[in-house]
């Protein structure tokens, strides 16, 4: 029996969608079943699914064999994933956007392949970046991420070097592993629809190996050289004091990156490159 529609849910509830915590509810059977397609590789497997809000994606992960961590810090959609689902799901009232991965991934039930978790989740616009954040920072915990996020966003992540979309999360994510665009998400597809057109994406976060000599500083890097685009890439790193003048002078020209050139066109290699140029970060 096909899980009720977003608003026949509602309803029987007796809720409504909290703008204010940018609560946009995916029904659209046949994207909530490619989304659990791409999260689920294997019988078992535990996902964590953030903001379940509803239990649509839930009842289409469950469907698919996997064994269901929801983390969602709604209370009144926590009371409904309750009625709907019983003990078929492990439920969190939690934020996402600090969720403990390695935690979660010992608490799913029967536990976590290599200690690692499936992550998937229709994500609040607003939280996007913290979550990408959070999955960066919790890598070795978390084996791929499917999100659902608004499409602008989706072409950033997965947008190639010399692009106006090529930023920071794009670097520090592909220096993972692949970012797909899967399919576009048409904003009819919600109650209530965004203003805005969604995309699902798929990240791999152990596709690659970073080559860098300081993980940290090389975030720092990255950001430092991004922070004011205008600005030659000389010019950036010294303003954002990543290093020495010296000793980002001698970086450039041992990793071979012209200084003139500007961040948003360097290759994740360069700027793995770039980093190593510049040697063992200083002890704090």
């Amino acid at each position: 029996m096909p899980h009720p529609s977003p608003r026949a849910l509602l309803d029987r509830h007796g809720l409504r969608a909290k703008k204010s915590w940018g609560q946009n509810f995916l029904g659209d059977e046949s994207i909530l079943d490619g989304i659990a397609r791409l999260a689920v590789e294997r019988q078992g497997e535990a996902v964590v699914e953030l903001g379940s809000g509803l239990g649509h994606l839930t009842e289409r992960l469950l469907a698919h064999g996997a064994r269901v961590v929801a983390v969602e810090r709604d209370r009144d959609m926590a009371r409904v994933l309750r009625a709907e689902f019983g003990d078929a799901v492990r439920l969190v009232e939690a934020d996402a956007a600090r969720a403990d991965f390695a935690a979660l991934a010992a608490e799913a039930p029967g536990g976590a392949q290599a200690g690692r978790v499936a992550v998937v989740g229709n994500i609040p616009y607003h939280l996007t970046s913290p979550i990408l954040f959070s999955l960066l920072d919790q890598a070795e915990a978390v084996s791929r991420a499917v999100l659902l996020v608004q499409r602008e966003v989706a072409e950033r992540l997965a947008a190639a070097p010399g692009t106006k979309d090529w930023g920071l999360l794009s670097v520090l994510l592909q220096q993972r592993g692949g970012v797909e665009i899967d399919r576009i998400v048409p904003r009819g597809a919600f109650h209530p629809p965004p203003r805005v057109d969604s995309a699902v994406v798929r990240i791999d976060l152990h596709g690659r190996e970073p080559r860098v000599s300081d993980a940290r500083r090389f975030r720092l890097l990255v950001k430092g050289g991004f922070g004011q685009r205008r600005k030659t890439l000389r010019n950036a790193l010294e303003a954002a004091r990543i290093a020495p003048r010296e000793a980002l002078e001698a970086a450039l020209v041992a990793a071979s990156v012209d200084p003139g050139r500007r961040g948003e066109t360097l290759s994740v290699e360069e700027w793995e490159a770039l980093d190593r140029a510049l040697g063992p970060a200083p002890t704090p």
